[in-house]
C-alpha cells in the first residue's frame, strides 16, 4: 500500500487496498494481486498484476498505477 500511496501520490482521504485472489478463468496466471484505489468523488480505480503479492516489486506497482491513471 506505501508504494501505491506514494507512486499515485495519493493522501490520507484517499483509501487504498491491496488483495491477493485466486482467479478462477483459466487464462488467469492463478494468484493476481488486485489494487483498489477509492478516492472521494471519484470513481474506484482497479488495477490487476499477475503475479501472487510476495512477487509484486515496486515496479510493478509503478506499472498498474501509471496505467490506471
Amino acid at each position: 500500500m506505501d508504494w501505491v500511496r506514494e507512486t499515485g501520490g495519493y493522501g490520507g482521504a484517499v483509501v487504498v487496498k491491496v488483495n491477493e485472489i485466486v482467479c478462477a478463468d483459466p487464462a488467469c496466471p492463478g494468484f493476481e494481486t488486485i489494487i483498489l484505489v477509492m478516492a472521494p468523488g471519484a470513481r474506484t480505480v482497479a488495477s490487476k498484476i499477475a503475479k501472487p503479492l510476495t512477487d509484486v516489486t515496486h515496479e510493478d506497482v509503478i506499472t498498474a498505477i501509471s496505467a490506471a491513471s
